[in-house]
């Protein structure tokens, strides 16, 4: 079903008030697809409520970025407006709050030739990189959500009549961000708490390493010390309280950029820039990918992997048990943020600093000192499964198991 007029009204409350927690007088940013307008509206009217000071919307048409990949001379494709990076550094610096609706069309960019999409990601990537580092530093509030668009509806419920598609697909956004719940704010803070118990439990054991064995994945990552668990609500640098993601189901870490060992094996596609990669493997050594494999997209892989020193190295791993809700849904999503939340993951490119004590305080050398990577991108890819088992090495060196069977062991 399509979200009753309640629903869309609960939805951009919770974006509001839940996933950037709006404080009176701040200005809030809001980047969307066109299709969303009458959402952003929403999100709009309720930031205001808030105290907003000013809302500013950026729309985007993936169509015609798919004409520019097709059409724009290689040049233009590595050219990122100054202007447009110097707006969101302006715009952090000033404390604003950033949403962000994202529903990509997987097949987008399908049949453009990869090279052209890795230079014009890694130029926007570059242009970009000090506004995301206000975000990734949690020095600000920020937030994504989805929106179900005929693209993206389409790719994930293959043959069915658009509109059916449109329709399925908003029955699992409605059902995984608890809009359809009397008080879906209340609701969120209920599940934050349970997620902060598992935060809680893993930030007291302190693991030194995680061992990972699965069907296609033999993986050793070490964690730093000091490193720190997060998971569903955090805090910014002025204390206020915010979600980056809606919905969530993970608690997550970073690994010792150079302590990892062995080979892990996808269990979901990854949508990358428009490109499907699909049934793929990486094999590391001390931290870095030695080898890979995908059966599809995998020269997409080839230029993720090259965009810089960094991009072959892990800056995220994120534990979610099997039995959750989006998992239980069965559904593959082709979307990052549903998607990784319904399975374990990792990540290739860029820590979070928030992910170890004192690590927002640190400057990129301190950063690297104390095994956190550094990269141009950070991208998620899922490796969780019903088969999945993962046990934490203690400080001692003794084994405890933490998941099995693709569950918590706790």
């Amino acid at each position: 079903m399509y979200p009753t007029k309640r629903q869309l009204e609960n939805y951009a409350e919770l974006a509001v008030k839940v996933g950037v927690n709006v404080q009176p007088g701040q200005t809030v940013v809001i980047m969307a697809p066109i299709m969303a307008a009458n959402l952003v509206r929403l999100i709009s009217l309720k930031a205001y409520e808030a105290g907003a000071h000013n809302v500013y919307v950026e729309y985007n048409d993936e169509q015609l970025s798919r004409i520019k990949y097709l059409h724009a001379p290689e040049k233009a494709l590595s050219e990122y407006p100054q202007w447009r990076a110097d707006a969101m550094v302006q715009y952090a610096e000033s404390g604003a709050a950033f949403i962000q609706i994202y529903s990509p069309d997987p097949d987008l960019l399908n049949d453009v030739e990869p090279d052209r999409v890795a230079i014009a990601s890694k130029t926007a990537a570059a242009a970009l990189n000090k506004y995301r580092s206000y975000l990734m530093a949690h020095k600000n509030a920020w937030t994504l959500l989805s929106y179900a668009t005929p693209e993206w509806a389409n790719k994930v419920f293959p043959g069915e009549e658009e509109n059916s598609a449109v329709l399925k697909l908003w029955e699992h956004i409605i059902e995984a961000t608890r809009i359809d719940h009397e008080d879906p704010v209340s609701a969120w803070g209920v599940h934050n708490a349970r997620l902060g118990k598992m935060v809680q439990i893993l930030n007291d054991k302190s693991y030194r390493q995680l061992q990972f064995e699965a069907t296609g994945t033999s993986l050793t990552i070490d964690l730093p010390e000091g490193h720190i668990w997060l998971g569903g609500a955090k805090y910014n640098e002025n204390g206020v309280l915010f979600n980056p993601n809606i919905p969530t189901e993970e608690v997550y870490t970073l690994p010792s950029r150079d302590g990892v060992n062995g080979t892990v094996k996808s269990t979901k596609p990854l949508n990358y820039n428009g490109v499907v990669i699909n049934n793929f493997s990486l094999t590391f050594k001390d931290g870095k990918v030695i080898e890979f494999a995908a059966e599809e997209g995998a020269e997409a892989l080839q230029k993720l992997l090259d965009t810089d020193e960094g991009a072959r190295r892990l800056g995220e791993v994120a534990l979610v048990p099997h039995d959750s809700p989006i998992s239980n849904s069965n559904v593959i999503f082709y979307n990052t943020l549903f998607d990784e939340n319904a399975s374990c993951h990792l990540a290739l490119g860029q820590a979070y600093p928030v992910n170890l004590q004192n690590g927002k305080k640190m400057d990129v050398e301190e950063l690297l000192n104390k095994g956190a990577n550094q990269s141009l991108v950070h991208e998620d890819f899922m490796i969780g499964a019903a088969d999945l088992s993962i046990d934490g090495i203690t400080r001692d060196g003794r084994k405890e198991a933490i998941l099995r069977n693709g569950n918590w062991a706790f």
